[in-house]
């Protein structure tokens, strides 16, 4: 039987008196009841608006709604505000990609779901929180009798995502819808709220409507597949059929995007591999199809990690950090430990670990962006950590970083010329502002973006073509060394092929090194030459890449490998 029944659910955005954006168009799927559906697309596909319609968070003063949203046998869209908020809450349950940004950070995390029991459920204080505690324990917090007068910035993003799945299953809800929960996680955390959620549904027989860009990600969950792009509806039916038969091109290019374990291309295959799709322009949100291959057929660099004297040699690396402890206590807290690897010229070493591992610290420090405690960061054999502010000036342009956050990244006030000028003037790279703008063209072109995004301002793209501008703010210096941070954790995955892509291509072109840090060993497998694994602070295993994957020695490997979507 249906439980939810969404017919021909179109949505479109007031953008002035004149012009509206249609967002989805005409989209159709059924969740049924005790079932797992798979809603599944890029940015920008829908799929998220159309969950926010069932929810009735669209607001009605710039968002038109129409089409039928059927509710265990109750039609949505005719009932009042009143009768609305009395089902979406109690009936209908949400939990949105980023928990710190849905929970307020100024009440306790158990205040916040006995919120919602008194509201919906009528319960007393007292009875609140006992239920509190039972549903906090249920979602697997570490010491609930603790953890429930704790704050959301004193809980880790996976603890943050369970308080948000304990206050979406307070009231018993017959249908939980998912946003995106899991993409901001590393991959064990991700793998436990999965296996977290699939409990829950069974356990409280509800339906779930899963929102993901990660078809992979889907197999462990759904029962059916629903597969949207531009607000319309390319594929569905049961999950089994469309991961193993998929028979649009769409799905298949979605399936094709993400780096797999057993292989090793020298380049992802992205959506235009698969569809005629018409190059981006500056200033739109569809993506460029990428910059053309440099090869085909197994990747240049495939000779593991050695060859040649060092271009980076960290030795002995430790960070401390001090803490404020009380009015005048102290706590020193040891984020890096003894940190000691090589990085030849031209090559790529993988950093990999969960959140608070200290791969980003690593990074930072080997920058100056923090100040080491100890050891040594040896550039062609001269230590970085030791050399005066002047000194270091000079290596500055040959060591850049390419943040986790397109978004946050760049300067919101700046054209894009103005983001690539900038560091070549700071730098006097070029002679005069004319040929600094010939330069930052060039660079353009060689990410992928036209000549016309010089004019424009960041918010006017996506998130891909961010990423593209800061790996062309990284080039205007022409570094020999590029620190990765995160930098496609944030993206989906068919333009996370891309931005990789594009690493590749310019590694082979202008031999630059990378250190490329991520939580996702399936993308570090397909870019490193070594890697590198971390775990609270120190180094568990390096090792060549392929040796690696095929052979980890630490359990920590082996559970970091085990929880990469599809890999069990």
């Amino acid at each position: 039987m249906t439980l939810l029944d969404v017919r021909n659910l179109r949505v479109a955005f007031r953008l002035d008196r004149q012009h509206t954006a249609e967002a989805v168009k005409g989209v159709s799927f059924s969740v049924p009841r005790n079932a797992t559906v798979a809603l599944v697309g890029e940015s920008g596909s829908g799929k998220s608006v159309s969950s926010l319609a069932v929810m009735g968070l669209l607001d009605p003063a710039s968002a038109m709604v129409e089409g039928g949203i059927e509710f265990d046998g109750r039609d949505l869209l005719a009932l009042d505000g009143k009768q609305r908020r009395a089902i979406c809450g109690k009936e209908i349950a949400m939990i949105f990609q980023e928990p710190m940004s849905s929970l307020n950070p100024v009440f306790t995390v158990g205040a916040q779901i006995a919120e919602v029991l008194v509201l919906h459920m009528k319960m007393s204080a007292a009875q609140a929180r006992r239920r509190t505690l039972e549903l906090l324990e249920e979602v697997g917090i570490p010491e609930p009798a603790v953890k429930i007068d704790a704050y959301p910035g004193q809980l880790s993003g996976g603890q943050q995502q369970r308080v948000m799945i304990a206050m979406a299953i307070a009231c018993e809800p017959k249908l939980l819808i998912a946003d995106e929960p899991t993409t901001a996680l590393d991959v064990t955390i991700q793998k436990q709220i999965m296996e977290l959620i699939a409990r829950l549904q069974k356990r409280h027989a509800m339906s779930v409507l899963f929102i993901t860009h990660d078809l992979g990600l889907v197999a462990q969950i759904a029962d059916q597949v629903v597969v949207m792009r531009h607000g319309e509806v390319r594929e569905a039916g049961p999950a089994q059929q469309v991961l193993i038969e998929p028979q649009d091109a769409y799905t298949r290019a979605l399936l094709a995007c993400r780096p797999k374990l057993d292989q090793r291309p020298h380049r992802l295959p992205v959506i235009a591999d698969f569809l005629d799709v018409v190059p981006a322009q500056a200033g739109t949100h569809a993506e460029h199809p990428g910059t053309q291959p440099m090869g085909s057929g197994l990747r240049r660099n495939d000779d593991g990690g050695g060859g040649g004297a060092p271009l980076l040699e960290v030795r002995n690396l430790s960070k401390v950090f001090t803490q404020r402890q009380g009015w005048f206590g102290k706590r020193e807290f040891t984020a890096v430990h003894d940190v000691s690897f090589t990085l030849p010229r031209g090559k790529t070493l993988g950093v990999v670990g969960e959140s608070g591992s200290g791969k980003t610290t690593v990074g930072l420090t080997l920058l100056r962006l923090h100040q080491a405690s100890s050891g040594s960061v040896l550039f062609e054999g001269r230590d970085l950590l030791t050399m005066s502010a002047r000194e270091f000036q000079a290596y500055k342009r040959r060591i850049q970083i390419i943040f986790q956050n397109p978004y946050a990244s760049l300067n919101p006030r700046f054209t894009v010329g103005d983001i690539l000028l900038e560091p070549m003037r700071i730098h006097r790279i070029g002679a005069d502002d004319r040929e600094r703008t010939a330069i930052a063209l060039g660079l353009l072109d060689k990410v992928g973006l036209p000549a016309a995004a010089f004019k424009h301002y960041p918010h006017e793209f996506s998130g891909g073509q961010r990423q593209r501008i800061a790996i062309a703010r990284c080039l205007t210096l022409q570094p020999e060394i590029l620190v990765c941070d995160e930098s496609v954790s944030a993206l989906d995955v068919s333009v996370q092929a891309q931005v990789l892509n594009l690493l590749q291509d310019l590694q082979d072109e202008l031999g630059l090194s990378y250190i490329f840090i991520s939580h996702d060993l399936s993308v570090v497998k397909y870019l490193a030459d070594q890697v590198m694994v971390m775990q609270h602070g120190a180094v568990v295993e390096l090792a060549d890449a392929e040796q690696l994957y095929r052979n980890p020695q630490q359990p920590y490997t082996k559970a970091l490998l085990a929880a990469i979507p599809g890999s069990g």
